[in-house]
This record gives C-alpha cells, sequence and structure tokens, in this order.
C-alpha cells in the first residue's frame, strides 16, 4: 500500500475533524444544503478540481484526472442532515434549532474532502478518473435518484462506485461489509379506514374505525409469522397511528402509516398486494372502508461481490484481517441503492463507536455522536480503495 496516504491522513487529521465539527455547527435539511454545498464546491474549487454543483438540485461534484486516460470511479458522500433538537453539551453543538447531524453525514463529507486534497496532490500517480460526489437528501429524500436523473454517471461514464457509512454500532477500528445484499428497501404505506360514527354508549350504531385500525395492525403481523419464510427477513411496522375525537365517540376515521422493509426483490414487489388483502378483509368483516396508499421508497442495497471482495482486501491492509467483518444483511436502508442498482460497487460500514469515551448512543438519536479517530480509518479506506480500483481495472 501507499505509506503516504496513511501519513498525509495523519498530518491532516486535526485539520478534518475541524471541516467536520464546521458541517455539524451548520447542518441542513434534506435538498435544502445551501450553505454545505456552496462550503464544499468552494473546496473542491480550491483543489483546482472541474467542480459542478446543482446536481440532483443540491449535489456538487469534483472530477479530478489522472495521468492518463482509464476507468472512472464515483466515490460518494452524503450531506443531509435530521430534524432533531441535539442534547449534545460539545463546543461544535448544532447552531441551527431543530437540525442535527444525527447519522455521520458531517464525518462523510469531511473524510472525501480529505481524499480529494490528498490525490489531488497525487493525481500524476494514477490513470482514470475519481468522482468525489457530495450528495443532498439521503434521508427518505432519494437525492441519489435526483443525481442520477441529472447525469452524474455520466460523462464521462462511471465503472465502479463506493462509499461508506460510519457505524457506532462497530467499535473504532473495524470495517464492517458484505456481497450481496446488505441493507433493506424502505418502502411506505398510509391506511386511511373509514367508519360511521356514534355515540360511545350505542357502538351499534356506528361502525368504529379505531377498532378495526387494532384489527389491521395486529394481523398485519401474520404477514411475518404465517405467510413469509422464516429464513427471509420481513418488517412489516406501523410508526404513526390518528383517529378519533373523544372518548365517548365511536371513532369514524383512522390513519395509519408504515413501512415495509425487505431484501428480496420478489417479495418486496407482492406487499401492496398482501396488505391490501388484510386491510379489505379487516374492514369488509367490521362494517367499515378504507384506501391504501403504498410508495415504493429506496430498493435493497446490493453489493456486487468483486468490489466488495476489492474493499475487503483494502480493509485487511488497512486495519487488519481480525478488524474486517463480515455482517449478516440489517433492515435499515440507504440510497446509495440506486447508484449500485446502476453501476457495479460497495457500500461498507466503519465502526466509530467507543463506550468508554461515550460514543455509543444509537443513529438518529438527539445524542449520537462518534470517535473522530474514525475519520481518519475512514479517509485511508476510501483513498486505497479508488486507487485499487483504478490500478486493478
Amino acid at each position: 500500500m501507499d505509506d503516504f496516504i496513511k501519513d498525509e491522513i495523519l498530518s491532516l487529521k486535526d485539520e478534518m475533524i475541524q471541516i467536520r465539527r464546521g458541517f455539524h455547527q451548520y447542518p441542513e435539511l434534506g435538498m435544502e444544503e445551501k450553505r454545505t454545498s456552496e462550503n464544499i464546491a468552494r473546496r473542491l474549487g480550491e483543489l483546482s478540481l472541474e467542480v459542478n454543483t446543482s446536481i440532483g438540485r443540491a449535489g456538487v461534484v469534483g472530477l479530478l484526472k489522472g495521468k492518463n486516460p482509464g476507468k472512472t470511479v464515483l466515490l460518494r458522500a452524503d450531506m443531509d442532515a435530521l430534524p432533531i433538537h441535539e442534547k449534545n453539551n460539545v463546543p461544535y453543538r448544532s447552531r441551527n434549532e431543530g437540525i442535527m447531524h444525527a447519522c455521520g453525514h458531517d464525518g462523510h463529507m469531511a473524510i472525501l474532502l480529505t481524499v480529494a486534497k490528498i490525490l489531488t496532490a497525487h493525481h500524476e500517480d494514477f490513470s482514470g478518473r475519481i468522482k468525489f460526489v457530495f450528495q443532498p437528501g439521503e434521508e427518505g429524500l432519494a437525492g441519489a435518484r435526483f443525481m442520477i436523473e441529472d447525469g452524474v454517471l455520466k460523462d464521462p461514464q462511471v465503472d465502479a462506485v463506493f462509499a461508506l457509512h460510519l457505524m457506532t454500532r462497530f467499535p473504532i477500528g473495524f470495517v464492517a461489509l458484505r456481497a450481496g445484499p446488505l441493507m433493506a428497501c424502505m418502502d411506505a404505506f398510509t391506511i386511511k379506514i373509514k367508519g360511521k360514527g356514534a355515540h360511545g354508549a350505542m357502538p351499534e350504531e356506528g361502525a368504529d374505525a379505531i377498532l378495526m385500525s387494532a384489527q389491521v395492525i395486529s394481523t398485519l403481523q401474520s404477514l411475518i409469522s404465517k405467510e413469509v419464510s422464516p429464513m427471509i427477513p420481513l418488517v412489516v411496522h406501523v410508526g404513526t397511528i390518528h383517529g378519533g375525537n373523544a372518548f365517548n365517540i365511536v371513532a369514524e376515521h383512522v390513519e395509519l402509516k408504515g413501512t415495509v422493509r425487505t431484501h428480496d426483490e420478489i417479495l418486496r414487489k407482492s406487499m401492496s398486494e398482501r396488505i391490501d388483502r388484510i386491510v379489505k378483509g379487516v374492514t369488509t368483516a367490521l362494517r367499515g372502508t378504507y384506501k391504501l396508499d403504498y410508495q415504493f421508497g429506496y430498493p435493497p442495497v446490493f453489493n456486487d461481490a468483486a468490489m466488495t471482495g476489492l474493499v475487503k482486501d483494502v480493509g485487511v491492509q488497512v486495519v487488519g484481517a481480525e478488524q474486517v467483518i463480515e455482517i449478516p444483511p440489517v433492515m435499515i436502508s440507504d440510497d446509495m441503492a440506486f447508484f449500485l442498482r446502476e453501476v457495479s460497487g460497495c457500500y461498507f460500514f466503519v465502526g466509530a463507536g467507543s463506550a468508554e469515551k461515550g460514543f455509543d448512543q444509537p443513529h438518529h438519536n438527539a445524542r449520537f455522536d462518534f470517535d473522530e479517530d474514525a475519520l481518519v480509518v475512514g479517509a485511508e479506506m476510501m483513498a486505497h480503495v479508488a486507487l485499487a480500483y483504478l490500478k486493478n481495472h
């Protein structure tokens, strides 16, 4: 491996931490990353890269050309924060009230900017091109899809895509990955149930939408326990329920919202019909009606076997074989899936947890933070992965 990468990353560690904390202090929600994208575009411009902005609405792309023509590899970092009020008492605490980087995207941006800086300084040492892609709207807004629609995979055509995610569930110094299905789809449904209002003391004159919703919620779980093989992971989760106006009124309307998660594309395509069948049966039996709105969101994240092997080999050299772990699929989702549907690549996790230092809170938590030593591992992984791909292809 190239020793200069590790040495230069270590020399830039303090700068990388400050970049990360700067992003953390001024988080922005998905598709509203104006300050963030301007900051990134300025930094990429200072490296004399070819910079394009407003790709996929708010995305930024920096193109680095090597010494000679060759393949093109895309490295991606997501930019958006979450609508969470931060509870951490740290100097770099969010200054944008009600918005917080609670998923590590601030670290992803700092890592990729550092990798861009190092590889730009050594562009004479490799052939091919590297696209540094800073993507908006990962948190449920499908920013990756918008960037693809705006041509981020073209001109030049991208041959491979890679990205990482900092994860506090894994200890600092670990790299976690798997070939094939890594993350689940993220589909959503809304069920509107209509009954008939009546006095709570005379329920026979009405049709109770709350009772229907309770039966629907319970029966939906039979999809997991009785209709799908226990060997196929499936989540059917109802996250919100709204209905009723008073304790002594039979509710006429209830609205349920939920999500479906699976790695199996065939099962995924059948879930709308399965849920519709259950809701129809329950509401018909209890004298009600319904409307189901089912939205197919992010597809499953699927890693190419060869590209995952490349990342694994890099990981062994960066952190050691004992700290590169192959994991089972997880049920969280990510719109990196859209990139991986179009181009072969690998999405992998870098450990950022440290219970001794207090970095053990889950993602999307108001007290989430991560061990900034993970930035060094992440930057080294991304830099070596890009160079290894270009060298091997």
